[in-house]
């Protein structure tokens, strides 16, 4: 199908951008790589007054070192993420879960902001976000504040993004210590979303976990972290058995959908499945 008419606004500055929004009526959709907002508009699901299209805002785009942290611009494609050596360095994990997002193509034109401000809870992005607690930047008229990633996802497909602001950056901070990362995705065919997925990190000490984070994907309305699974690993031994044991607890306060790719249950199974898997190999063992 074709879109209903829209009005096109092409800033190429953030203060443009954001006055385009302004300027813009009463709905108005952002345009970073497409792959989600493209689909809807065909199909006549979204009819916004103005489209703004962020694909010339330069400044939006890249990933920089600052201070103990590493910064990945909204408008950063997913493919240059995954390439990008910082985050290899200090986030792989971030990498690892980026090369699952659908195909090479979606990945050369998606991007990293765009993911992350659609929040869909299938997608790879927002649970290992929450378990690296990342930092979103988000500009407004009046100036930039700063959302821990605890509170930026809301609800199913709802940000603590406010009318008329702009996810401009995303902080993703140098973990202090030894840290392993792993992301376990279980979907139905290669290229679909998440039917569950998990994203482990683990800090050891010696032959113990002194710490774990565990961001679970498709586990509810939003991303949400697997807490009584990360309090069960604390000071374990670092062992398969301990591991096995404390990803029992992953399922607890989570509420998964039934629909046709798998019921609430089986998405509780593989949650406890896909935790042992991914804390296992993020420790090492």
């Amino acid at each position: 199908m074709i879109p209903a008419p829209f009005a096109y606004a092409r800033p190429t500055s953030v203060d443009e951008a954001l006055q385009a929004i302004a300027d813009g009526g009463e709905d108005v959709k952002i345009l970073a790589g497409g792959q989600s907002l493209i689909p809807v508009m065909r199909l006549r699901l979204a009819a916004p007054e103005t489209v703004v299209d962020l694909g010339r805002v330069a400044g939006l785009r890249g990933v920089r070192e600052e201070d103990d942290a590493i910064v990945v611009g909204a408008m950063t494609t997913h493919s240059d993420v995954i390439a990008d050596p910082l985050v290899q360095q200090w986030a792989p994990i971030v990498a690892q879960a980026t090369e699952t997002v659908a195909d090479r193509q979606v990945r050369h034109r998606g991007t990293f902001g765009g993911a992350l401000a659609h929040a869909d809870p299938a997608g790879d992005l927002p649970a290992v976000a929450l378990a690296l607690e990342a930092e979103f930047v988000i500009a407004g008229l009046s100036g930039r504040r700063t959302v821990p990633a605890v509170e930026f996802f809301v609800d199913y497909l709802t940000t603590a993004l406010e009318e008329g602001e702009l996810l401009v950056e995303i902080r993703l901070p140098k973990l202090a210590g030894t840290w392993g990362m792993h992301y376990e995705k279980f979907n139905r065919v290669a290229q679909a979303w998440s039917i569950v997925a998990v994203a482990a990190l683990v800090r050891r000490e010696g032959d113990r976990i002194a710490e774990a984070r565990i961001g679970l994907t498709n586990m509810g309305p939003t991303p949400l972290r697997a807490s009584a699974a990360e309090a069960a690993l604390a000071g374990v031994p670092a062992t398969r058995e301990a591991v096995a044991e404390a990803a029992a607890h992953a399922a607890e306060n989570t509420s998964p959908s039934s629909d046709l790719n798998a019921q609430a249950d089986y998405r509780h199974h593989l949650a406890q499945v896909l935790t042992r898997r991914a804390v296992i190999a993020a420790a090492g063992l």
